[in-house]
């Protein structure tokens, strides 16, 4: 009975052990971060200044006295719906092209998941050429069909689309690679079933594999949420750091990167930060209850 005592002790000593670095870097990295971060967001700091306490003045001077923080959310909000219906809906087409044994799909598949491992950034920069007015791709294969030139990233609402464009030719490939599992758990014999009750290609897409792969396409829907919420890095190298022309694409991001570092408002900015979390925190919420309230019907 000692020596099980004494074994279980050992074990338990060494298990401690290997969760140690794990725990320590969620302590370093993750928890500290954000305890500091809403800390900041009641005091007033500009990195080189001691922190002033100012209470919840950072929260209504958000709220209440700047207009930008409104443009930002509005640009949010629409950035948001134009990527994530076009983004659920291309992964679900092409996850349901690519979940079928034909010869040579491997290559396709290949190619459809390319863009996953492309930087951000340089992809961005790369559409900004291709989006350019006078002599971007765009604009040339356009003429060559007798269209117009299309000021891309010139006009405040041809900047949102093409930023939008940009995110879901990013976003498609990790999101179709999601789909794409999910639809491979999905038993060969409800299909079979529906064929012979005579159930056509579509009405088996929509009936068996859509209700089965719920989980997965919920889980879609929020990352895709969070990332277009989150967006900066490719607003800014696309558009820009102030937010693109007459604040087209001035995001949430944008407007964050500008406080803590442009305007040295590192209060003010953590301030900001904490409200987009609280506004993705109620969107999982909600989202989460409603994916459990649709199960239960089911």
């Amino acid at each position: 009975m000692r020596r099980g005592s004494a074994l279980d002790r050992r074990r338990a000593r060494a298990g401690r052990l290997f969760v140690a670095p794990n725990l320590a870097a969620i302590l370093v990295f993750l928890l500290f971060p954000l305890g500091f971060s809403l800390y900041l967001s009641f005091h007033s700091w500009d990195l080189f200044s001691p922190p002033r306490f100012v209470g919840v003045a950072n929260y209504q001077r958000l709220f209440s006295d700047d207009p930008l923080f409104y443009i930002a959310l509005r640009n949010t909000a629409v950035f948001t719906v134009l990527t994530l219906v076009p983004t659920v809906a291309i992964s679900l087409g092409v996850a349901a092209l690519l979940n079928r044994k034909l010869r040579g799909v491997g290559i396709f598949r290949t190619v459809a998941f390319m863009p996953l491992v492309a930087s951000t950034v340089a992809m961005a920069v790369v559409f900004r050429f291709i989006f350019a007015s006078d002599d971007g791709l765009a604009n040339i294969l356009l003429g060559w069909i007798g269209l117009g030139p299309v000021p891309w990233l010139t006009d405040p609402q041809w900047a949102m689309v093409s930023l939008s464009l940009v995110t879901v030719w990013k976003s498609v490939p990790f999101t179709t690679v999601i789909l794409l599992a999910a639809m491979q758990g999905v038993p060969e014999d409800l299909y079979e079933a529906a064929k012979i009750d005579g159930a056509n290609a579509w009405r088996r897409f929509w009936s068996i594999t859509v209700p089965l792969i719920g989980g997965a396409l919920s889980f879609v829907l929020v990352i895709t949420v969070i990332n277009s919420v989150q967006a900066f890095d490719q607003a800014y190298a696309l558009t820009g750091s102030n937010g693109g022309p007459e604040t087209g694409t001035y995001v949430l991001g944008i407007m964050l990167f500008q406080n803590a570092f442009r305007f040295y408002e590192v209060g003010y900015a953590s301030a900001l930060a904490w409200v987009i979390f609280a506004i993705l925190l109620g969107f999982t919420v909600v989202q989460q209850w409603l994916a459990r309230r649709s199960e239960a019907e089911l």
